[in-house]
């Protein structure tokens, strides 16, 4: 199964947070008078369901400080700092997070502050810290001696895995949790996470059903609502995977109100979010729009983006429908914008992964290489008393052991080079993801403002894309992707700058090309796209639209550029696809003449013009 959409989720972010450290650790600290041990073991257990309280416990214990033990004082460090993340300022919560993690005597506590600042960092989407912390308490889980603090490192481990795609790896670490006697309430926490990572992965799915269920009803006993509503959240999710609308709505429905009840901003956009894409799959528009415009307002306030992306394509399409073609632009802008970096945050979760798993490999080799540099000191002291012939034995053996580690690092460092280059091109075509052309095509333009020469910037946009992937499958849509970039490569120069925006959309930039040539240039890639066999085998017949902007009209701010293209290639796609316009400032019968000579057809829309100008469509005659 491949898993997309709304259902590219982040799972109980913040959960680990709000169960912290388990009661269970309180026994780790040293013995204290009076009443103080049963006040850090009842702030323990009530974080997540009763903050005020926990808040007044906090402040009781502060009052106590001067009496309190050195472990208790650092117990009482960490339950201020959980508190600081809880209100949403991660970056206090971080430095004193690492405060506890570093110079706490307790490895439990230190191992629990570690957990958290995963957490808070995965949140913050600082991965590569968040994959070091994970790294560090990973080495220390067989020297925990506490129950819980091990439960909760797992439960860490497993969901920032499954962020980043380790889905085998995060369902390892879940059987870890829910084979330990007596887990309590990370029972819970491992049956969700686990459920979810298998949901991903999309194996078993005939049987996730029957999972799901047992997993609800476990949950509901235990009394975790959270588990249980994000439980509840993907049986909906499933339902609309099965294309059964209605069951999904009931789900989400008669539920509803228990989410708005428990404030967690993520769960809470995503349930408006999938009842958005449910009634309009349902065909009840007003409930649609209702859903979605409520996902904005909840998914704004937390930041989580991928509710978003579903609710402004919903926005975009409902405007559409409705003729509200300036809402339509602004929602398909806000959607782009959050689509390409939710895309960007996904990449950058899988590289830090693969990142720090190299420093580690990195590190061992380098603990290796010193040990072998030891050796041959000790054998070289050796040497002295042994003859000729064995001696020379002796560092043939060492210099092959060298030879070993330097063909090991240098492996390594072509490993390194591999991911670097991986972080700039689109993995399916090979060409520039949309960060890295961006900022080729502003060096470019950069370069064409000082020598004032104009520069001009396509934009395109496969035709019918998504009926070819409902139709044919995402096979056939990844080939047509890679066939329509490989067309594009044969028509462009060496100085042209190429990379893919997003889903079916490309973007070219043509250095020292006036708005005529990117006409012309435009016009070839069209019909070599239309004319371009996908398979022989599949009978799919692929077109395009192309929009321009030159900066001649629109200067070289290559925001400006994008902007005026994707309005020009908004019209294309309006007035029937598979054709060529331009946006200019004005519009000269010269350039009209210039356009037939080369077998177009210009056609002025003056009734259409906007703020940066007119759009002019060139379409070839037929």
């Amino acid at each position: 199964m491949r898993v997309t959409g709304s259902k590219r989720r982040r799972y109980f972010a913040g959960v680990a947070l709000l169960l912290g450290m388990p009661a269970g650790v309180v026994a780790a600290t040293a013995p204290a008078t009076d009443d103080t041990a049963q006040l850090f073991a009842r702030a323990d257990d009530i974080k997540m369901a009763h903050n005020d309280v926990y808040v007044t416990l906090i402040a009781q214990l502060e009052s106590r400080a001067a009496k309190l033990s050195d472990a208790d004082k650092w117990h009482l460090r960490y339950l201020e700092a959980w508190q600081t993340a809880y209100l949403g300022q991660n970056d206090k919560a971080r430095s004193m997070l690492e405060a506890v993690a570093t110079q706490d005597p307790d490895i439990n506590l230190r191992e629990q502050a570690k957990a958290t600042l995963i957490n808070i960092l995965g949140i913050g989407h600082r991965y590569e810290d968040a994959f070091a912390y994970l790294d560090q308490a990973l080495d220390q889980l067989p020297q925990i001696t506490d129950k819980n603090t091990r439960l909760h490192v797992l439960a860490e481990a497993a969901q920032l895995l499954i962020a980043a795609g380790q889905y085998d790896l995060a369902i390892n670490y879940t059987d870890q949790i829910l084979t330990t006697p007596s887990a309590g309430g990370y029972t819970c926490i491992g049956i969700g996470i686990k459920l979810e990572a298998e949901f991903r992965k999309g194996q078993g799915i005939d049987t996730i059903p029957s999972q799901f269920q047992q997993g609800l009803t476990e949950c509901l006993e235990a009394g975790d609502m959270l588990a249980v509503d994000t439980i509840r959240r993907d049986m909906a999710a499933l339902a609309m995977q099965r294309g059964k609308i209605s069951d999904a709505i009931a789900i989400l429905q008669n539920n509803y109100a228990d989410v708005q009840k428990i404030h967690y901003e993520d769960l809470a956009s995503e349930y408006n979010a999938m009842l958005a894409e449910a009634f309009w799959k349902s065909g009840d528009t007003s409930q649609a729009e209702k859903y979605a415009i409520a996902t904005v307002d909840a998914a704004s306030k937390s930041g989580f983006s991928e509710p978003l992306i579903k609710a402004y394509e919903l926005l975009y399409q409902i405007a559409r429908d409705k003729g509200d073609l300036r809402a339509a632009l602004a929602y398909h802008e806000k959607y782009m914008i959050a689509n390409n970096g939710h895309l960007d945050d996904t990449r950058e979760k899988a590289l830090a992964y693969q990142l720090v798993k190299q420093q580690v490999e990195a590190k061992k080799t380098e603990l290796n290489e010193l040990n072998k540099q030891n050796q041959i000191l000790q054998l070289r002291q050796a040497l002295d008393h042994k003859a000729v012939e064995t001696s020379r034995l002796y560092i043939a053996l060492l210099l092959t052991v060298l030879a070993s580690i330097a063909f090991w690092l240098y492996r390594l460092k072509r490993s390194q080079l591999r991911f670097m280059r991986m972080a700039r091109r689109d993995g399916l075509t090979g060409i520039f993801n949309r960060q890295h052309f961006v900022e080729e095509a502003e060096q470019s333009l950069r370069y064409a403002a000082k020598s004032m020469r104009c520069a001009s910037l396509i934009l395109i946009d496969l035709d019918h894309f998504k009926t070819i992937n409902d139709t044919h499958g995402h096979i056939t849509g990844d080939q047509v992707l890679r066939r329509a970039v490989a067309v594009c490569q044969r028509h462009l120069h060496s100085c042209d700058v190429f990379g893919r925006l997003g889903g079916e959309e490309f973007g070219i930039l043509l250095p020292e090309c006036s708005a005529e040539n990117a006409i012309e240039r435009a016009e070839q890639l069209r019909i070599a796209i239309h004319a371009a066999p996908v398979d022989d085998s599949v009978p799919v017949t692929i077109s395009a639209s192309l929009g321009i902007a030159s900066t001649v009209h629109h200067s070289y701010d290559l925001r400006g550029l994008l902007a005026a293209a994707d309005e020009a290639l908004y019209r294309a796609k309006r007035d029937g696809r598979n054709r060529v316009v331009i946006n200019i400032a004005s519009y000269s019968p010269a350039s009209a003449g210039a356009a037939k000579t080369n077998g177009l057809e210009a056609t002025d829309h003056a009734s259409n013009t906007s703020s940066d100008g007119e759009s002019l469509d060139y379409a070839a005659e037929k």
